[in-house]
């Protein structure tokens, strides 16, 4: 029996594991290399004084592009979904009860009775178009590997005309088309957050993204915790012979004759492969190791990059009944503060921030009687702020205002408490200047317009994950994992 072809994947977050299974599933020998010490990138766990938090992601949506990854390896979904409802609270400054946003468009409206009138139809007329939107464009950008950047132009012809205003108006000039209140435009803009950008620069053409989380899919977790995902994903990998490495990180690669033929770790190690997959961020890849001009570091610091996280992680010794799963804590200066939190050096005196209490859907994540929180606030990256001396500061200043919302004095009963930086992600997981979630999305940078997931000059060199097509988000990033996967099969001529 011949000797089966060979992968070498760099990094396991979610579209590296999920490459490489796609991979083994076609025959191919997987093998990892991974900076960290546990696999999942950004999808990552942490455990501390008996409690554990999901390190990034705590939701999805889209669950349906879990099924066909499964589906598409020949195995049964090893996960068990939990669909959330509602799917979010939000809370405002000036506001002593949450919003509850709910699926169901009726229980929606009770919730902003006196404020947006006639909202269920507003909704229902929103989401119709959003919806035309997601599926007139999902087979024509968003499941696709284009050849060019011209080929791309080209397949934006076959858009129907009508959503081409979309691309040139920001998503809240299409939520002021169709809403009053500033609390509805508010809350629908949230999903702009994402993208890791704000609803005034993100395009309104991801409007269709309201539409996948209210009407098309809703949002889910995973029973147990979302670090099932990648667990789950390892075991299968496993199964079918990968091997990992962990404390690796890749520093350089050898090459000869257009190819790739071997990638050198820190430490000296030379891993070799037929089929070289980075799932490292994929410009700065190819600026950091390749050394290419295009994306040097004073070019590179051009792009637009999403938002860097500043996380906490709170065991609490008591159970928080008024938060749910996923919330989010506003101020009430929207406008201003979207339009200058992510540039300043300056960390925020009256923070936005959201929360997930894993332990609500998770009981197993935290003590009996006590809650497991993780809290992400948006701050500028190391390239507007480069010193976090002041986390500690910004930490209290955060606890102490969800404190005061919430009635229940969390600094004071905290058990456990853990605060990444924008720096502390930079150096874990190797996300350029901090950017939570890669390469942003404007008009500039989506679609054909994205780092190509092939190289421009090596044959056996391939990309997945945030920073390539077609974006950022889990199920988005397990597209790219089949279209990376299409991209090898092709040039082996096995489709």
């Amino acid at each position: 029996m011949s000797n089966p072809k060979t992968a070498l994947v760099i990094g396991t977050g979610l579209g590296g594991l999920a490459t490489g299974l796609r991979l083994a599933s076609k025959g191919y020998a997987v093998e990892f290399v991974e900076k960290y010490h546990s696999p999942g990138g950004r999808l990552n766990l942490l455990e501390k004084d008996g409690f554990s938090f999901d390190m990034g992601p705590s939701f999805f949506s889209m669950s349906y592009e879990f099924k066909e990854f499964f589906d598409y390896c020949g195995v049964k979904n090893p996960l068990e979904l939990k669909e959330l409802n509602p799917l979010y609270a939000v809370y405002f400054g000036d506001r002593k009860n949450p919003f509850l946003i709910y699926k169901d468009l009726q229980k929606l409206a009770k919730e902003f009775d006196g404020i947006e009138p006639d909202l269920a139809s507003k909704v229902e007329k929103y989401l119709a178009t959003a919806g035309k939107l997601f599926h007139d464009t999902e087979d024509i950008v968003i499941r696709k590997n284009f050849k060019s950047k011209l080929d791309y132009l080209l397949q934006l012809t076959r858009v129907p005309v009508k959503h081409g205003p979309k691309m040139f108006r920001s998503m809240w000039s299409e939520l002021e088309n169709n809403f009053d209140s500033q609390e509805v435009k508010v809350i629908f803009s949230l999903v702009s957050f994402f993208l890791g950008s704000t609803p005034f620069q993100t395009p309104a053409v991801y409007s269709l993204l309201n539409y996948t989380e209210l009407k098309h899919d809703g949002y889910w977790n995973v029973e147990g915790g979302m670090y099932k995902i990648t667990e789950a994903l390892v075991t299968l990998l496993k199964e079918r012979g990968a091997v990992f490495h962990y404390n690796t990180e890749i520093s350089s690669l050898e090459s000869g004759n257009g190819r790739v033929t071997a990638a050198i770790s820190k430490d000296g190690r030379r891993f070799t492969a037929d089929k070289i997959i980075c799932n490292g961020d994929a410009a700065a890849f190819r600026g950091k190791i390749l050394n290419r001009e295009k994306f040097n570091r004073v070019k590179l610091d051009k792009m637009e990059w999403t938002l860097a996280p500043f996380t906490i992680y709170l065991g609490v010794n008591k159970k928080l009944e008024k938060l749910y799963h996923h919330n989010y804590f506003l101020g009430n200066n929207f406008k201003e503060y979207a339009d200058s939190i992510f540039r300043t050096s300056v960390s925020p005196k009256k923070p936005y921030y959201y929360v997930n209490v894993r332990s609500r859907s998770n009981v197993n994540s935290a003590p009996e009687g006590c809650d497991s929180l993780f809290i992400l606030c948006p701050v500028p990256d190391l390239r507007f702020k480069a010193d976090w001396s002041d986390a500690e500061e910004l930490a209290d200043t955060i606890v102490d205002d969800m404190s005061s919302r919430i009635g229940y004095d969390i600094r004071k009963n905290t058990l456990t408490r853990t605060i990444l930086t924008p720096k502390d992600w930079e150096e874990k997981f190797n996300l350029y200047q901090g950017s939570g979630l890669g390469l942003a999305h404007g008009l500039n940078q989506i679609g054909g317009f994205r780092p190509s997931n092939k190289d421009e000059e090596f044959n056996n060199l391939y990309y997945v994950g945030a920073s390539t097509v077609p974006g950022t988000g889990l199920p988005i990033v397990i597209i790219s994992s089949k279209l990376t996967t299409e991209r090898i099969l092709s040039d082996d001529g096995s489709l």
